[in-house]
């Protein structure tokens, strides 16, 4: 079992390695815009995202030419823009330099990471034997609680907050990723 868990670690490192090269190119090219989106319309961000993808599977059919991978992308992207705002709030201008938002990035990276690793050690690489369909329909679950507890005010009784949907969706991203590059 351990050799699987290395392999899941390298093969999230890739799969980061990829996301975080985009949003290295996007940052470039827009600067932090991102900077504000208020909470509610990040959350239909990241929902449109996940709808895109169920429809592609669903249908099989894309008239734009994307297919699901880069939708995969964008929901790890996504949701570490999430975390970012979560941290800083939202603005109402791109307030932020590049490289502090590669910083941010890549905080908020290793810290979804380090949980997925704990997860996937409690778990016992679970994931490997899922359908690809199903991550989408958790990550779709995951962002229907955090509208639910943005509409509650953030103010739940027993469950995780926002930051630990928006590292559950992230990583549930990543492992689309993974199981479409194999």
């Amino acid at each position: 079992m351990p050799q699987t868990h290395s392999l899941t670690e390298e093969q999230f490192g890739a799969a980061m390695s990829e996301c975080r090269s985009l949003f290295e190119k996007k940052l470039h090219d827009y600067g932090a815009s991102w900077r504000l989106l208020r909470p509610s319309s990040l959350t239909d961000q990241l929902f449109i995202k996940a709808m895109r993808i169920r429809s592609l599977e669903v249908t099989g059919t894309t008239l734009v030419g994307e297919g699901i991978r880069p939708e995969f992308v964008a929901l790890v992207n996504y949701g570490l823009v999430g975390l970012i705002q979560l941290e800083k709030g939202y603005s109402d201008a791109a307030d932020m330099s590049n490289e502090e938002a590669m910083s941010l990035y890549d905080h908020y990276a290793k810290s979804t990471l380090e949980l997925m690793l704990k997860k996937n050690h409690d778990y016992g690489e679970a994931w490997r034997g899922m359908r690809v369909s199903s991550y989408t329909d958790f990550i779709l679950t995951k962002i229907q609680r955090v509208k639910e507890i943005e509409d509650l005010g953030g103010s739940t009784l027993v469950s995780e907050g926002i930051d630990s949907n928006y590292m559950d969706i992230i990583n549930y991203a990543v492992f689309g990723i993974i199981k479409l590059s194999e």
